[in-house]
């Protein structure tokens, strides 16, 4: 059973592959096919038309949108994932697995983790897969594993929280315009404001906890550690800087004029986005676009509209493109690996 789970796992790993490049042609294809006469186009031609379709759709949108503010975009975008490795180590911090596995061994591992969760959804079972494959490789334990993988999300969730009660304490407006929704969002300003509270005031407690070191969970022999002031530290300054990363990127490629402000962007990204995450819809397709032309009334909707796809483009699409051939390498390298390993030390290898 071991020796064929050994193949296994690279064989999930190229299906993963081809899975994630009919994801990324769709992706693409949805995008440009906003555009009515765009889509006339792609439903007449060919493969290789399309591609050029696209691809020349894409560009038209983006050209819409200044240089610098591209730049700022991108800027943005490798805050946001230098924060996502930061969570990674966290974890290695708080299991005590930090030491002999590198720096860029964890930027490697967690960006392919969140370009392939981000844009499949399911992100426990697609960011777990990563994970386990790759965190095995150094030994780390299953249970291991899967704390860390808890622990990565419980760091977003506890980000989103402490980001989300600072917005709706600075900006409690942000809700009135959500209540055609729901009646959950019809709530006064200063209901907001003390929500916005009780969700500090819920990061406040947590942060108690480490500080007088609470005793662990116990579930049969399992324990669950509570975190240590160390990690609670660091989830502080990397939860928050992803946050501010990856509405960043929206920020900068809205239009100067009629733009509300960093704080509203901020908001309208956190819950679109932790939304589009509940409801497992690939990269909050359509449920962004939804919060941001409601709660932004006074920008075009194609100006969001290509806010939102330099977005998806440099959080989602690229990253995605960068990640599978690091998939492919090292489920090759593990192939190697269990190869030599299955010929045994003595094998030689035949001339080339």
């Amino acid at each position: 059973m071991k020796r064929f789970l050994e193949f296994f796992w690279p064989v999930v790993g190229l299906i993963a592959v081809i899975w994630s490049v009919r994801l990324l042609y769709t992706k693409l294809e949805a995008e440009a096919a906003t555009d009515e006469s765009v889509r006339a186009l792609l439903d007449a031609g060919d493969l290789w038309s399309d591609i050029q379709i696209i691809a020349s759709g894409i560009a038209n949108k983006m050209a819409a949108i200044p240089l610098h503010a591209l730049a700022l975009a991108l800027l943005s975008t490798l805050v946001a994932y230098a924060a996502l490795a930061w969570y990674d180590r966290i974890a290695l911090i708080y299991l005590k697995r930090e030491q002999n596995i590198s720096w860029l061994y964890i930027s490697m591992c967690s960006f392919v983790t969140y370009a392939l969760s981000h844009n499949i959804g399911a992100s426990v079972f697609s960011g777990g897969m990563v994970r386990y494959r790759a965190y095995s490789a150094k030994h780390l334990t299953p249970a291991e594993i899967a704390a860390l993988v808890a622990l990565c999300s419980f760091t977003f969730a506890f980000g989103t929280i402490l980001m989300l009660g600072l917005v709706l304490l600075l900006e409690p407006q942000i809700l009135g315009p959500l209540k055609s929704w729901s009646p959950i969002f019809a709530v006064s300003e200063g209901l907001a404001q003390m929500g916005g509270g009780v969700l500090l005031l819920l990061c406040a407690i947590y942060t108690i906890g480490a500080w007088k070191g609470f005793k662990p969970l116990k579930i049969g022999t399992f324990e669950l550690f509570y975190p240590g002031l160390n990690v609670v530290a660091r989830q502080y300054l990397a939860a928050p800087l992803e946050l501010i990363g990856a509405a960043g990127i929206i920020y900068f490629a809205l239009p100067s004029d009629g733009n509300p402000g960093y704080a509203i962007v901020l908001g309208a990204f956190l819950l679109s986005f932790s939304a589009g995450l509940l409801s497992q819809v690939p990269g909050g397709v359509g449920v962004m676009e939804a919060v941001f032309l409601a709660i932004m009334p006074g920008l075009p909707a194609s100006s969001v509209f290509a806010a939102l796809l330099v977005w998806r483009l440099l959080y989602l699409i690229l990253p995605l493109i960068f990640a599978l051939p690091v998939i492919l390498l090292f489920e090759r390298s593990q192939l190697g690996q269990l190869t030599r390993h299955l010929r045994g030390p003595n094998s030689k290898t035949t001339p080339q």
